[in-house]
């Protein structure tokens, strides 16, 4: 069958998720720098404390509000810097005007909490602006020989984030090869082109990655544009993701913007903790299809009961799908149609109303029994799929399992799909459920849902299936 050559064992459980729990790659760098940034501020924000004759440090007596006051003094500046983004990386931490604007701020606070909320105030404003201009200097200062002595040891090669570059030759401006080969953080490990990311190379093109310890990708929007899912390959590799800038239009999921030189680089961040997400959705799916089937159990029976008395034949409808990569396993469903249902669809499949064949759907099928219309009108039928969440074949949210029928007319894009783990309902449920009367459409919102996945965006779905669901909009 479909997964007759495929070795599981050697598959991650899903495409969001990663084998063994990692660490974002080049962290120890970026972390490295911030603890140094920071003690360098706050040691020369306590040495213009103490030259300026401010309260506290050079005091023979500690008090609860002069050690109040250090701390809200160093606890504004450390904030205000790193809200205000002088702790990234690059021109960031350069940005001198930030730093003046920052310590101003800070020190124009300090003034007003001694003057409005601290009894008998002895400090004279000209302390403060001592303190100011001190604090100006020793940090600007301090900040430019950081600057120059790690200019120094990246200049013999250390401390460098490791970079590969996925360009194809026509997408390769000399321009932007050239800056990233002059900018002195990053060390290139290779190039290649967009092919080392087809199937057939992509373990290769990532074990690489791994033994380089390459922790950035710059890649061209033409080498991922069409397969964004691959985002995810990066995204739990721990390696961050930046798109080498392009005149054409594109949009990138969960990107933000970082300069290097003077150019703006699109980039996906890898997480600090690669796949926790995906664990946190499977424990999600756990706990509440675990409480779910408690909590309806009286309304199985139920439904158990009105189903052996409408129609002769057993409760359940059990069927094999295609679930991860292109695993067979039986999905569970309470019986809505006749016992003889799947053979007499051979007979109905000229009044398919899906227009290309890939799915089976009749509006008026005639191999539904009364009590199933009522079961599909609400999707009860679904209910013992739960059974099917806890056992982790499938998920609460994710693209819908479907017959060995429909998935062999599948083309090979199609089986990207096969990546993640199905799920009761997903964008293709919420989207318009059974009024979607061509594959191409369901799967556009398969693949919006894999390329943009989090955690609330299963949310978000989850909430939208009860309102579809209650509204009967478009179940048949």
């Amino acid at each position: 069958m479909l997964s007759s050559n495929i070795s599981l064992d050697n598959l991650k459980p899903d495409l969001r998720s990663t084998r063994t729990p990692r660490v974002q790659r080049g962290l120890f760098i970026r972390l490295m720098r911030v603890v140094i940034l920071m003690f360098l501020d706050a040691a020369f924000i306590g040495l213009a404390w103490s030259l300026s004759g401010l309260p506290g440090i050079n005091s023979d007596v500690w008090t609860i509000k002069k050690i109040s006051f250090i701390l809200l003094n160093f606890g504004l500046i450390l904030a205000i810097f790193q809200t205000t983004g002088l702790y990234h990386a690059g021109v960031h931490r350069r940005n001198y005007l930030g730093i003046i604007r920052g310590i101003s701020l800070s020190t124009l606070l300090l003034f007003f909490i001694d003057f409005f909320y601290t009894d008998n105030s002895q400090i004279a404003y000209t302390t403060f602006i001592t303190y100011w201009l001190f604090a100006i200097v020793f940090v600007c200062s301090s900040r430019y020989l950081f600057n120059f002595f790690t200019n120094f040891i990246r200049l013999k090669g250390a401390i460098r984030h490791r970079i590969f570059i996925i360009a194809d030759e026509q997408d390769r401006e000399h321009y932007h090869i050239k800056l990233l080969e002059k900018e002195n953080y990053f060390s290139i490990q290779g190039y290649a082109d967009s092919q080392c990311l087809d199937l057939a190379n992509r373990e290769i093109t990532f074990e690489y990655f791994r033994q380089k310890n390459v922790d950035q990708v710059f890649i061209s929007w033409n080498s991922i544009k069409n397969r964004l899912f691959l985002c995810w390959y990066f995204y739990n590799s721990g390696i961050t993701l930046r798109m080498l800038p392009t005149i054409g239009e594109f949009s990138l999921p969960k990107s933000t913007f970082d300069m290097i030189g003077e150019v703006f680089f699109p980039t996906i961040p890898a997480p600090i903790i690669v796949g926790g997400d995906f664990w946190l959705k499977r424990f999600f799916d756990l706990c509440f299809s675990f409480t779910f089937i408690i909590l309806i159990s009286p309304i199985y029976l139920l439904i158990a009961i009105i189903i052996k008395l409408d129609s002769p034949g057993p409760i359940f409808f059990r069927q094999n799908r295609v679930g991860l990569h292109g695993k067979e396993f039986k999905i569970w469903k309470f019986r809505t149609m006749v016992t003889n249902a799947e053979k007499i669809q051979a007979s109905l499949e000229a009044k398919n109303e899906i227009k290309d064949g890939v799915l089976f759907k009749i509006k008026d099928d005639p191999r539904i029994t009364k009590v199933g219309k009522f079961l599909r009108r609400y999707s009860l039928d679904e209910l013992p799929q739960l059974f099917n969440v806890f056992v982790g074949e499938m998920s609460l949210v994710g693209p819908r399992p479907l017959p060995i029928r429909d998935v062999e007319k599948f083309q090979t894009r199609h089986f990207i799909r096969q990546e993640v783990l199905p799920g009761i309902t997903g964008l293709w449920q919420v989207s318009g459920r059974s009024n979607i009367d061509n594959f191409e459409d369901a799967f556009k919102l398969d693949m919006d849902y894999i390329e943009n996945w989090s955690l609330w965006l299963d949310l978000r779905i989850l909430l939208q299936t009860f309102k579809v669901v209650v509204q009967k909009t478009g179940a048949h």
